[in-house]
């Protein structure tokens, strides 16, 4: 197969070097055995903030707050692949990381079909499948399959660089690198092979009317 193949990695960890980037890492060792470009991306220290509703990007497709957000759209409209990642805060993804996800996937309007999206999430103790939860909504909303791997994408540690213990999720992570690769490689094929599913006109339905 000709094609390059690129992966946008997003870390929304403000440490540079925690453990959504000893997970990246791992992702990354794969991701260069199998010749597919990625760009790794530090979030968690930008000064995003949220959407506020004003409806610009309806009419030009990029949010009106030209930030770090703007972007990183324009990045993941040229990738096959998107992986995203977070440490838990409070049960929840970082809040700075959200504000991006939410603000880059409203305001821009190209096709996310088919594009494979994959969440990693780490934590001290608990919150994980939470929030791993939560950012595999930004997916499943965009027509983009998940990638996923043989247990749920977790790293554990609390100090920054203690994921390095945690053989299982390294592991992990591998694992679903080897997936997200084997997926992109597999859409690629099928779209030249029998096509991209057929798709309808899109439709709008209120529940107060």
């Amino acid at each position: 197969m000709d094609k390059k193949f690129k992966v946008l990695m997003i870390n929304g960890s403000p440490r540079k070097h925690g453990n959504i980037a000893v997970a990246f890492a791992e992702m990354e060792k794969v991701f260069a055995e199998n010749g597919v470009e990625y760009e790794n991306i530090q979030l968690g220290t930008e000064p995003i903030r949220g959407c506020v509703a004003c409806g610009s990007c309806g009419k030009t497709g990029r949010c009106v707050f030209d930030d770090k957000v703007n972007e990183l759209s324009a990045k993941f409209e040229q990738a096959d692949g998107l992986v995203i990642g977070s440490p838990v805060y409070y049960g929840s993804a970082n809040g700075t990381l959200l504000a991006a996800l939410q603000r880059m996937f409203y305001s821009s309007h190209f096709d996310k079909s088919l594009k494979v999206g994959a969440s990693v999430v780490s934590a001290r103790r608990s919150g994980c499948t939470a929030t791993f939860d939560e950012l595999n909504r930004f997916f499943t909303i965009s027509n983009m399959p998940v990638a996923t791997s043989q247990y749920w994408n977790n790293i554990y540690g609390g100090a920054p660089g203690e994921g390095r213990a945690d053989a299982e999720g390294c592991q992990v992570m591998r694992v679903l690198a080897r997936n997200m690769v084997f997926l992109m490689k597999s859409i690629e094929l099928g779209k030249k092979e029998i096509g991209l599913p057929e798709t309808e006109p899109r439709v709008w339905t209120s529940f107060m009317r």
